[in-house]
């Protein structure tokens, strides 16, 4: 994938995304988010957390500027040209661009966001369709897609309201000001903030954390919370009880 600006791994049960277009800031295309899908597809019941980072000082500056200036990219049609579709085409084609995200989210997987410098537009929804993120003192995010005169359409909007709340999720994205490392960790977006020479070191620890736990009950866990919001109180416990039967269940049948 490396003509396309992706290095895709996988390593036992750690599979790797890696944003290799050092030079345009890992700038994505289309192109990227096929691929992208087209791997989370791929992946073996083996591999149970997804590691997403940018090669370079930033993880990711959005969308090719290039393709938002109206110029193709390696053949790839320019953003302004899609609204020319019918209705239903254009709707299919960003669900096609949505699911090189949103499997980053499947219950299971625990998918992790290695953030250093800028997550601009695409790539702040990148970094939040994982479920953690560990980011760099350098790390700003911003959501550049309403001051383009567009909405956020890869699948950010649900985890930003979930992670700061409307009111501020409103203000993050209508305003597409930068919110910085320290206020990013003061909100819930990051995680933990570490130095930038700490960032792998940091990931792999965490990555192992979440390898310890028996994968079963790793997958329950993360779908009961995926769901609750959803969910009334009595709804959420009735989840409960059925994802507890299903793990003694489980755990019976493995080890009798």
């Amino acid at each position: 994938m490396s003509d396309l600006g992706l290095r895709l791994t996988v390593d036992g049960p750690v599979a790797r995304v890696v944003l290799d277009r050092p030079e345009v800031r890992n700038a994505q295309t289309p192109a990227m988010w096929a691929a992208l899908s087209d791997f989370g597809a791929s992946l073996s019941g083996d591999v149970r957390v997804v590691v997403v980072s940018g090669e370079g000082q930033s993880f990711s500056a959005g969308l090719d500027r290039n393709l938002m200036m109206g110029e193709p990219v390696d053949g790839q049609e320019p953003l302004l040209t899609l609204g020319k579709k019918p209705d239903p085409e254009l709707q299919e084609l960003i669900s096609h661009f949505q699911a090189g995200f949103s499997w980053l989210r499947r219950p299971e997987i625990i998918s992790i966001a290695a953030v250093q410098g800028h997550a601009v537009g695409a790539g702040f929804q990148l970094a939040l369709a994982c479920d953690l993120r560990v980011i760099t003192p350098d790390a700003k995010f911003s959501m550049r897609e309403p001051a383009l005169g567009l909405v956020p359409d890869l699948g950010g909007t649900q985890p930003l309201v979930q992670l700061v709340g409307y009111s501020r999720a409103l203000e993050i994205c209508v305003t597409s000001r930068w919110v910085e490392a320290d206020e990013a960790l003061q909100l819930g977006l990051a995680n933990i903030v570490v130095p930038g020479e700490e960032l792998a070191g940091t990931v792999k620890d965490l990555s192992e954390a979440v390898l310890s736990p028996l994968v079963g009950a790793v997958r329950e866990t993360k779908a009961l919370l995926l769901g609750a919001a959803d969910r009334s109180y009595d709804e959420q416990l009735t989840a409960e009880r059925e994802a507890q039967t299903r793990r003694l269940k489980e755990l019976i049948a493995q080890f009798g």
